[in-house]
């Protein structure tokens, strides 16, 4: 019974350790990412357009999304415990840098490669995650501990977003003092690492010391076998492949529901933050449910067989309440969103985690990531070419239900291929 698996999962000191590092962690993400949102979109001085927030997007995570696979490589060759440790406490010092910034009214580049600092160093953060949860979950209860880790960091990250909305509603000159509820977030998360032991995420052997051109040039070398390793998982590519076009599809709605906040449904002051907030809440509210689906779900159609499902109801209900582009059924669409995207999500992990041998599982995460990142921000720049200043495009939510449809018919014989 999953109430019994989730007692026991509970009772592991190390699981929950883990569990209140990437709560804390990604809600910290969650406040810094909404501060820095809200700064770029909302601010009065900003000239919001799609271009502006697709190159917003594109600063924020292309760069560090191309070099994602050597962060995998680092993974495998470093104490996961500490790349947690050092890595939010290293964020937190960030942070703080970023508000000192955004107080100073520093040019835009300076700000940018403040926050692409942090989104570098985050990298390691989430991968080194996934990469450390099957040291301490059995594999019996790895689809439950999936279901449950990702979508409740997912749902710590909104809380932490609605909590950088509150305080943005203070005023407009709050970002500064978000970032710094940020940072205090960053560095608890750090201090809270410290109560597992330094081995007991793994990897199981480090490789030896060496000197830097040797490290670059294994660094090159573990990266393609990394991608070899994946290659020859055919369930983990299928799962790769359909997770990256529904992230397309959902960085592409992602933009248009922002200039609809901005523009179409407010006059971009308050008002245009409280339907954000808004839209972030019952997104979350779809990544709960997704939580207590898709254990039962996967069970049912196996992991690739609910991606399909999710695929296939985003397919239906997107266009159906996305073409009135009126509040109500705009924000219903990004309840369906959570709800599917989460859920294809969970099922992800667990072919990967599955698929991969423990000494490639921090390549196969770091190619993940880069995957989700190059989608959201390949959606955003294709945005910006066809969606208009108020957010109402027929043609944008027709397209994005087309790719959830393809995605829906070909993850059944990817599947069947998989098993062959």
């Amino acid at each position: 019974m999953p109430a019994r698996d989730l007692r026991l999962l509970l009772r592991s000191r190390d699981f929950r350790s883990l569990l209140a590092v990437r709560l804390l962690s990604q809600g910290a993400d969650g406040v810094y990412q909404v501060a820095l949102a809200t700064h770029v979109v909302f601010s009065p001085e900003q000239q919001t357009s799609p271009v502006a927030i697709a190159s917003a997007m594109a600063v924020l995570l292309l760069p560090y999304s191309l070099l994602g696979p050597f962060t995998g490589v680092l993974l495998d060759r470093w104490r996961r415990r500490q790349v947690l440790l050092f890595g939010n406490a290293l964020r937190a010092v960030l942070a703080l840098v970023t508000a000192a910034l955004i107080t100073g009214a520093a040019p835009g580049w300076l700000f940018y490669v403040s926050a692409l600092s942090v989104t570098a160093v985050n990298r390691f953060v989430l991968a080194g995650l996934s990469a450390a949860l099957p040291h301490v979950v059995h594999g019996d209860r790895l689809v439950l501990a999936n279901s449950l880790t990702p979508t409740a960091g997912t749902l710590a990250a909104t809380a932490g977003g609605g909590l950088a909305f509150a305080v943005r509603l203070i005023g407009p000159d709050t970002d500064a003092l978000v970032v710094l509820l940020a940072a205090a977030l960053y560095l608890t998360s750090a201090l809270t690492a410290l109560r597992m032991a330094p081995g007991r995420l793994g990897p199981r052997t480090l490789p030896p010391r060496r000197g830097p051109a040797v490290a670059v040039r294994d660094t090159a070398c573990g990266l393609m076998a990394g991608a070899r390793h994946l290659a020859e998982r055919r369930a983990a590519g299928s799962a790769l492949g359909a997770m990256a076009v529904l992230r397309f599809c959902y960085g592409a709605l992602t933009v248009m529901v922002l200039m609809l906040c901005r523009y179409a449904w407010s006059d971009g002051t308050s008002q245009g933050v409280a339907l954000l907030g808004l839209a972030v809440v019952v997104s979350g509210a779809g990544y709960f449910l997704a939580a207590v689906l898709t254990p039962w779900a996967v069970a049912r159609h196996t992991p690739l067989g609910w991606i399909a499902v999710c695929a296939g109801t985003a397919a239906v209900l997107v266009p159906a309440l996305g073409l009135s582009f009126a509040p109500g059924p705009v924000l219903t669409v990004a309840f369906v969103l959570g709800l599917t995207t989460q859920s294809a999500k969970i099922a992800t992990d667990t072919v990967v985690q599955l698929s991969v041998d423990d000494a490639f599982r921090g390549r196969g995460f770091a190619l993940y990531d880069v995957l989700f990142n190059v989608a959201f921000v390949a959606a955003a720049g294709v945005t910006a070419l066809v969606l208009p200043s108020n957010g109402i495009s027929v043609a944008l939510v027709l397209a994005t239900a087309l790719l959830y449809a393809v995605v829906a018919v070909a993850m059944p014989r990817c599947a069947r291929r998989a098993a062959a």
